[in-house]
């Protein structure tokens, strides 16, 4: 009889774990709300894309209630080799690194060890008393500043509103100061680049405008990479895999690939006259190829590779508010705060604490539900989770200056329009 009611015990638990499974786990469409015949319109227009060769190609993941619902790959991760791509290919995710390194920084936070809006020259001294630029010389990259009105918090980083701007990709004026004092712009790397050294060079030189005056995508999240570094005592890489990626089970994301991954790492594309080919260098000069090297910068604005799977788990977990592959990383509070929108009129820009958010103010915009927090990467990546639908969706291409953008809307209404429930 004890044997019985221990078997009984433990078949009631199981059912109990399976029931109130957090973690994602493949699902059929039709008992998740989505019509596995109007998810067949993904694969027309994505396989229509690779045909035309119009795109490399692709790999496409929906989630609805944690259920896997949908994950496919088309046409190639390498065209002239036709390596035929597959659903585990890592890609290039470029700024879908600064939700992670938002992560990273919040766990921080609920340890106690900062407040967000503490000035961030408290832990890197190097940003005390800011200045603004005023006058900027073309000919040769000098400049006058003028002190800034305030000095830049945590927060601000957060909500890249600190008025530093992005190396690369920023500003003409900004794009020249940066280059001229090494900055980069944290896609790609040489190998003689650390962290530290050049965060600390970035907090010396001028903001373009004052903080919390304006929103300017810049490159906040890699000073906040550096800053979990001072705060944590360990390198940004070894914070994130130890308290995220292992815990959370994103086996496949990295700074650098292991040489045994290397081969699973997507050619990387441009766009030349209609059609795809690989670039010899992007943005400032920076190898493709970067993720298969030896590097030790670790860019908590644009420095990752992963899969679609592995970004899923990391957007799951805030939808179970926190909890994941049953650890939890943060409290449902911090998600609820990392998930309100920061910023505040005139600013049309609608922001969380890492993420770009759907709120009634931009709602018309597209078939996002209000809640809904998304982002993208620089390389032609696009993640978006929709906690009132119980919906993640994630499409990964690799191509350097797409003009292709006009792809991740139709994906968006592609995802959409497959909900039955």
């Amino acid at each position: 009889m004890k044997k019985v009611t221990a078997l009984f015990i433990a078949i009631v638990s199981f059912a109990g774990s399976v029931i109130g499974q957090k973690n994602l786990v493949p699902g059929k469409p039709e008992e998740n709300g989505v019509s596995p015949e109007r998810l067949t319109r993904i694969d027309n227009v994505l396989n229509n894309y690779v045909l035309k060769e119009q795109l490399p190609g692709a790999v496409a993941l929906i989630v609805r209630n944690g259920k896997i619902v949908y994950e496919k790959s088309f046409g190639f991760a390498d065209v002239e080799k036709k390596i035929t791509l597959k659903t585990n290919h890592i890609f290039r995710i470029a700024s879908q690194s600064k939700a992670i390194t938002s992560l990273a920084v919040m766990m921080l936070w609920e340890q106690g060890k900062f407040l967000l809006d503490e000035p961030i020259s408290k832990y890197i001294p190097e940003f005390k008393d800011p200045k603004v630029l005023v006058w900027f010389n073309d000919k040769d990259s000098t400049y006058s500043a003028q002190p800034a009105k305030s000095e830049i918090t945590i927060r601000q980083l957060l909500t890249h509103t600190s008025g530093i701007d992005y190396a690369a990709i920023g500003s003409k004026e900004f794009r020249a100061i940066y280059a001229k004092a090494g900055i980069p712009s944290g896609i790609g790397i040489r190998n003689t680049d650390v962290l530290g050294d050049k965060i600390k060079i970035l907090g010396k030189l001028p903001l373009k405008h004052n903080p919390g005056e304006q929103w300017t995508y810049g490159l906040n999240s890699d000073v906040l990479g550096y800053l979990v570094e001072v705060l944590s005592g360990m390198t940004f890489e070894n914070f994130l895999r130890e308290k995220i990626f292992k815990p959370l089970e994103m086996n496949d994301t990295y700074f650098y690939l292991p040489k045994e991954k290397q081969d699973r790492l997507v050619t990387l594309y441009e766009v030349k006259g209609g059609k795809v080919s690989p670039p010899t260098v992007v943005y400032d000069g920076v190898n493709p190829d970067y993720p298969k090297m030896a590097g030790h910068y670790y860019s908590g604005g644009a420095g990752l590779s992963s899969t679609v799977a592995d970004y899923a788990k990391f957007l799951q977990l805030f939808l179970n508010k926190g909890e994941y592959n049953g650890v939890r990383l943060l409290s449902r509070k911090t998600v609820e705060l990392m998930l309100t929108e920061q910023l505040h009129s005139p600013l049309k820009e609608k922001f969380g604490l890492g993420f770009g958010l759907e709120t009634p103010d931009n709602d018309y915009v597209s078939p996002y539900s209000v809640g809904t927090f998304s982002w993208g990467g620089a390389f032609s990546t696009l993640y978006w989770a929709d906690p009132k639908e119980k919906l993640i969706g994630i499409i990964y291409t690799n191509i350097y200056n797409s003009p292709f953008w006009t792809l991740g809307e139709k994906y968006k209404a592609l995802v959409y329009q497959s909900l039955i429930d």
